[in-house]
């Protein structure tokens, strides 16, 4: 059968843990990203994009329903999605297309929709509702992917994850690749799954595919040959504070990770602490990491030549972007926290088929996470929910500029535990106290908490945020000027979702004047 003619699909792409810096196009030194970088010649990179939380499930719940963390309030992993909320494979269902998924979302479903009982609750992050499930990747204990491995010819250990330690030398930075090798690596099943989904895909139904990998997320051990990907020489030092000390002087959160965060977060059978790290360590962690991201971009390059070979590139809108980034030893952390741009400044390409006056566009303009759900319906040409906090960037797609944009982003952050150990929040708050919120514009940063002190940044003489001016009284003014501006963000954000009606004499109005049928 022949496709329709008005047929439209979107890829999208999302990767765990990638930093925005971490593209060969924005001239990084050492990453290799060439398939990335030939995407973005056809598309439009926006560099100045961010999440809008960490870790995976406040920022996934953020990208697929439009929300602030604010609105949705999924704060930690583990914490359930309100099923109140519209999202982004629901609204596509309901407009006739077929929303499908390799990978996860983290998401934990509405107890009130449910039982206390249901096994989901047991699970690190459920698929949010919606989507058509191609390709699962079980984030608890990766059971689906370990499956496939072992169909692969692969020994399994008695903890396969082991798989993911250094393949010679003792846990830890290495310069060694990962045991697992890259014909069976979780990259390669994301790669494979997809594939296949473009291959025997229908024609004449439109889909958007989910796709998602896991990589460059911890352990930072990347399989043979793209361990080596990136040279020792051309591996950027940390930035940062002058020494750990004076990072820690910042904030008591900073003396608290700087002094608590755990190896074995990030390398596969690590023991002891973060803190100290050698320059030669760190040099190895980043190695690994861009290792990952280099095999991540030769996957996504093999899944462009099936979209080609398949006859679907000219009806598919290939959207590429990640949860949230990694501080990856800058400030002296590792891991995606607090508040500093390495852990919400994300990558973003969006290739339009349709939009040649756009090929090779880089947009400086702030762009969020949330103003994806409105940017694929919009492309799409489906109904925005009113609910949602973001702004489609399709104007952007077609060469323009639009007359009124943001000129900050906004990024949230809990300090709550969450998934696999709730627990009392750090610094003894209790888990309503333990919220923080951050402005950011071009010139400054704002960090507000419910019940720590404040970070300011004055980003014009301080790019690399390592000196806290909230107490300095040279900076009252701008101070007093960034939390009026933060609580003007809040009220206008506000859950409006049912705010543009009214009840009239006549009958429920829109109040925006749109015509025809109530958007509720």
């Amino acid at each position: 059968m022949a496709p329709k003619k008005n047929k439209k699909n979107v890829l999208f792409i999302i990767a765990d843990q990638w930093r925005g810096d971490c593209l060969g196009i924005l001239g990084h030194p050492a990453v290799r990203t060439p398939h990335l970088d030939a995407l973005a010649r056809r598309g439009v990179t926006f560099t100045r994009h961010f999440g809008q939380s960490a870790p995976c499930g406040p920022a996934r719940a953020s990208m697929l329903t439009g929300l602030y963390v604010m609105n949705h309030r999924v704060v930690a992993n583990g914490v359930p999605l309100d099923a109140r909320h519209p999202n982004l494979p629901l609204t596509l269902r309901h407009a006739g297309f077929d929303p499908c998924l390799v990978g996860y979302t983290t998401t934990v479903p509405d107890p009130r929709t449910t039982t206390a009982h249901d096994v989901r609750f047991t699970e690190w992050g459920e698929v949010m509702e919606g989507w058509r499930v191609v390709a699962h990747f079980d984030e608890k204990e990766w059971r689906n992917y370990f499956t496939w491995a072992r169909g692969k010819g692969i020994d399994l250990p008695a903890r396969p994850k082991d798989l993911f330690a250094p393949a010679e030398g003792p846990p830890g930075p290495s310069a060694a690749p990962a045991r697992m090798p890259a014909t069976a690596s979780d990259t390669e099943w994301t790669a494979e799954k997809t594939i296949e989904f473009l291959h025997t895909s229908r024609p004449d139904r439109p889909w958007v595919l989910h796709c998602g990998f896991f990589r460059p997320h911890p352990p930072f051990a990347a399989t043979a040959p793209w361990h080596e990907a990136s040279p020792l020489d051309r591996i950027p030092p940390a930035i940062g504070a002058a020494s750990l000390a004076a990072e820690a002087a910042q904030h008591p959160l900073m003396a608290h990770w700087l002094g608590e965060q755990k190896r074995s977060s990030y390398y596969q059978g690590a023991g002891g602490k973060v803190q100290p790290m050698t320059e030669a360590e760190l040099a190895l962690t980043r190695r690994a990491y861009y290792g990952l991201i280099a095999e991540v971009d030769d996957a996504i390059g093999r899944i462009l030549a099936a979209l080609e070979s398949t006859g679907q590139a000219n009806d598919t809108l290939i959207v590429f972007t990640a949860d949230h980034g990694e501080q990856l030893g800058d400030h002296g952390l590792l891991g995606k926290l607090g508040w500093f741009d390495q852990s919400y400044h994300l990558p973003l390409i969006l290739c339009d088929p349709t939009a040649e006056a756009s090929r090779g566009r880089r947009v400086d303009a702030f762009s969020e996470a949330v103003d994806l759900m409105p940017t694929l319906l919009g492309w799409l040409g489906v109904d925005i929910p009113r609910s949602c906090d973001g702004v489609s960037l399709t104007p952007w797609l077609r060469g323009e500029i639009p007359a009124v944009w943001r000129d900050d982003v906004h990024f949230e952050y809990d300090v709550r535990g969450g998934w696999p150990d709730p627990r009392r929040p750090l610094l003894g708050l209790e888990i309503d106290q333990a919220a923080m919120c951050a402005m950011r514009t071009a010139s400054w940063k704002y960090v507000h908490f419910t019940a720590l002190p404040p970070v300011l940044y004055d980003l014009v003489r301080d790019p690399g945020e390592t000196r806290n001016v909230a107490a300095d009284p040279a900076y009252a003014v701008l101070l007093a000027e960034a939390t009026g501006r933060m609580l003007t963000w809040r009220m206008r954000h506000s859950d409006r979702t049912l705010t543009h009606l009214c009840a009239t004499p006549t009958g429920l109005i829109d109040r925006r004047g749109t015509s025809g049928t109530l958007a509720v």
